[in-house]
């Protein structure tokens, strides 16, 4: 079911230093022109619609990804990696004359980073997603509501998308259970403490939901659950660590869905300098082994003017 050709694929593009002279959206058309011709008109119109123009250049540079990873893993030109959706909704590429998935793929894209994670070579269903985090993108806003209704309010806004023993963790276990809580710790810096945790459940189970090609509305979200998960470190840099700093890396997971543990997924979360964190979620439903071999290691950043060139120079007739 496998192949020896496998190739993991993890890529970070950093949006927030793109096109500076593009301050409303509808600069984009001028700015980014050369990205945006690369697009469908379906495309392009999505990523005009959106009011602030940092989220048209995530949504810009999430649409250039996909069609980049089909193009330079399955060997397609870029005007024919025409892309579609499984019954879930996915965005997948299904190569005309197989009727396979030469390429897996996933973007997710907070705070100004879009991610990418996929996987091309494997004779098989792969199912693969991926999540970035920002735990200072709504600081103010979460600090706000914590010191206005407590922490404990704030944990049970979100209580919906978690599982059954997931808000009470965060209530009540979330600084016995963390390493590394700062040294007598107090008011905003004890806050910081909890919203790392908090934003680090949101980015595992995200992943994970988006492996699975549902959305977070799927109706069994109560019965997925993440038990006693541990926060990677924050970094210094702003680079993802090889697998030797383990502080800022964590693999291994208690995860349990209808109460039963999930043995077959391969997940990654890892922090990326003080605020960010990835996670990557990876399985081979066929022969769960495979996808359990794979390293999930760091994550690389991808400049558009890359994906661009390769674009153009692989446009094809």
């Amino acid at each position: 079911m496998g192949s020896g050709n496998v190739e993991v694929i993890q890529y970070l593009v950093d949006t927030r230093g793109l096109w500076p002279k593009a301050t409303k959206t509808k600069d984009l058309e001028n700015e980014a022109s050369r990205a945006l011709a690369l697009l469908t008109p379906e495309e392009k119109t999505a990523v005009l619609r959106y009011y602030f123009v940092a989220d048209a250049k995530m949504s810009l540079a999430s649409h250039l990804l996909k069609h980049w990873v089909v193009s330079k893993y399955a060997g397609v030109p870029w005007r024919d990696t025409k892309l579609t959706r499984d019954p879930n909704g996915k965005p997948i590429f299904v190569d005309g004359a197989s009727g396979k998935q030469p390429v897996f793929f996933n973007v997710s894209h907070q705070a100004g980073l879009v991610a990418l994670v996929a996987v091309a070579g494997y004779a098989g269903q792969v199912d693969v997603g991926t999540d970035v985090v920002c735990t200072s993108e709504r600081r103010v806003r979460d600090h706000r509501v914590i010191n206005t209704e407590g922490w404990g309010k704030f944990v049970d806004m979100h209580a919906d998308v978690f599982g059954r023993s997931e808000a009470a963790y965060l209530k009540t276990d979330l600084l016995s259970s963390q390493p590394g809580p700062p040294a007598l710790a107090r008011g905003e810096e004890m806050v910081d403490f909890k919203l790392r945790g908090f934003y680090t459940l949101w980015c595992l189970r995200e992943a994970y939901v988006k492996m699975t090609g549902e959305a977070l509305l799927a109706p069994w979200l109560k019965d997925l659950e993440f038990r006693r998960f541990r926060a990677p470190q924050p970094g210094v840099g702003f680079v993802q660590l090889p697998d030797g700093e383990a502080v800022e890396i964590v693999k291994e997971h208690e995860v349990l869905f209808h109460g039963k543990r999930v043995d077959d997924a391969n997940i990654c979360l890892r922090s990326l300098g003080p605020d960010y964190m990835t996670c990557s979620a990876v399985r081979t439903p066929a022969k769960k082994e495979d996808a359990l071999g794979w390293d999930l290691g760091p994550y690389e950043f991808l400049t558009v003017d890359r994906i661009v060139e390769h674009a153009e120079a692989h446009l094809g007739g």
